[in-house]
């Protein structure tokens, strides 16, 4: 029997922002949230921001925005940004920085106010992410102070102090060390799992209650949490820019509940619409084990799930409640906040998703050696902008066109071996934008109504690509669509032409289905 629910109510509800919760799937919530909290200053110096391609970075840049804040964000590829909803908005300015250059850092930096560090490696360096997150943080600690900003603010993960650490939240310490170690004062902030749409948390419960009714789970199944809704998170890191208190301070981000991940699992089941789970803890399964368990079942990549699984043995619960006293506003409970990732999810109105992390993609690496290919040319009588549209729903839940059956067979094969499989699926059902996920793939390029360029993120012994150009031609379209793949070694050259009668069953179905696809979205 499940252990009873521990609640902790920490503040009354704000009537300004319960209205409305679940109008439009949380639409109208999520403008209530922003609309309580203070607008900018007319003297405030501009926002810095990093990680803002990622999950909460990607949506913290709306919110800045909204209530009145210039923003500067520092990115490593301009292209990721161009497309991004907010992208266009005349108080944000962009900028091409590498954190590893201190120099180009601090110019980056001047100017600015407060500051935001939203950067973590665990995606993009592997097993030695911890030390590539302490290097950024001290480069940035210490551009930070000579450009003179006002404070840099941390979002971080919860989790009892000491030697018990898990690698992960050990990892989340040492880069708030790092930074309050710099002359700039530190707001750090201290969050457990984050409920939302398309975050990491979110989905790894999702994929499980889904596809396992029945569940054999490590023991920290067990183990107290202390959930939050993304839109709690994201209130009081803007929140803290108006809270002179927050300077200097660690806080704790919580909802108003603590429970077990078993509960977690249920409530996520609930909200689903799926019957209650089976769920039988068994004290054999190691971290190792647990992240290919987590590898297999849901869309997160191994290297991502051992060092969350491994964090899972720790409590994540708020110390105090001294967050929620400076800045004010109204927890969502855990079924309400499962409920709106849920209904976002539905509705295609995923803003951000843990997929969108990962470098872009660029020719450098691409150029040079030998390259094959699959080249197919198809012609049409339908726009330009309906070809573009038919070929930007690729992947996710609207599949290949044709043989998905032979695609989702290459995800399950790429999944044994470690890759993302096809469980990624995508952020938007509709739009690509530049770094979007695509199953196994990324979109390298998107120019509209005229190319799309996905970059290959399975295992394989070589690079590949699959690019689609449109070409007007007055009164029809031509469609190229190209394979490119350049093998590395005799195994690359081996592969290739393994699968190239594959290629010959696959491609050919793709193209025409596309361009049915775009006559039908022509056709009144």
């Amino acid at each position: 029997m499940a252990r009873r629910r521990r609640e902790r109510v920490l503040m009354p509800p704000v009537p300004s922002v319960t209205a409305h919760l679940s109008d439009l799937h949380g639409i109208d919530a999520t403008a209530a949230f922003r609309a309580a909290l203070p607008r900018a200053p007319p003297d405030a110096r501009p926002v810095f921001l990093t990680g803002a391609t990622g999950y909460i970075g990607g949506r913290l840049v709306r919110w800045l925005l909204d209530r009145g804040w210039s923003v500067r964000v520092a990115v490593r590829s301009l292209d990721k940004l161009a497309a991004r909803p907010w992208a266009n908005d005349p108080r944000l300015q962009a900028v091409a920085v590498d954190l590893t250059e201190v120099d180009r850092l601090t110019e980056a930096m001047q100017g600015c106010g407060p500051a935001y560090y939203l950067v973590h490696s665990m995606l993009v360096a592997g097993k030695d992410f911890h030390a590539q997150d302490q290097t950024l943080a001290k480069i940035f600690a210490l551009a930070a102070g000579a450009a003179g900003l006002e404070r840099i603010v941390y979002l971080g993960g919860l989790g009892e102090t000491g030697p018990g650490l898990s690698e992960h939240l050990a990892s989340r310490r040492a880069v708030e060390e790092a930074l309050a170690a710099g002359p700039v004062p530190l707001t750090a902030f201290r969050a457990g799992v984050i409920l939302g749409s398309g975050s990491t948390s979110f989905e790894i419960l999702r994929y499980l209650v889904e596809r396992l009714p029945v569940m054999v789970t490590p023991r920290w199944v067990d183990t107290a949490c202390q959930p939050i809704a993304v839109r709690n998170v994201l209130h009081a890191l803007v929140a803290c820019l108006s809270t002179p208190a927050t300077v200097g301070a660690t806080l704790d981000l919580g909802g108003p509940e603590v429970i077990s991940y078993r509960e977690l699992m249920q409530t996520t089941a609930a909200a689903l619409g799926l019957r209650h789970r089976w769920i039988i803890p068994v004290p054999v399964l190691t971290p190792r084990l647990s992240s290919w368990w987590i590898h297999l079942v849901t869309p997160i990549d191994h290297r991502l799930a051992r060092p969350l699984a491994d964090g899972l043995r720790n409590p994540v619960v708020c110390r105090d409640d001294r967050a929620i006293r400076l800045m004010p506003q109204r927890l969502l409970r855990v079924r309400e906040a499962c409920d709106l990732a849920v209904g976002r999810e539905i509705a295609g109105l995923v803003e951000t998703s843990w997929s969108d992390a990962g470098p872009m993609p660029g020719d450098p690496q691409w150029a040079g050696g030998t390259v094959l290919g699959d080249r197919r040319v198809g012609i049409t009588g339908a726009s330009a902008s309906a070809v573009f549209a038919a070929i930007c729903r690729v992947g996710g839940k609207h599949g290949w066109y044709a043989t998905d059956s032979l695609w989702a067979l290459r995800g399950w094969l790429d999944r044994l071996v470690g890759g993302p499989g096809l469980r990624r699926g995508r952020r938007d059902p509709l739009r690509l934008l530049p770094g979007d996920a695509v199953d196994f793939w990324r979109v390298a390029a998107v120019e509209t109504d005229h190319r799309l360029e996905l970059t290959a993120e399975m295992r394989l012994p070589g690079e590949a690509r699959l690019e689609w150009t449109i070409i007007d031609h007055g009164h029809q379209r031509e469609v190229v669509q190209q394979a490119r793949f350049r093998p590395r070694g005799l195994a690359g050259l081996l592969y290739w032409y393994a699968v190239a009668p594959l290629h010959g069953l696959v491609f050919p179905r793709m193209l025409a289905g596309i361009l049915r696809a775009a006559e039908d979205i022509d056709r009144p």
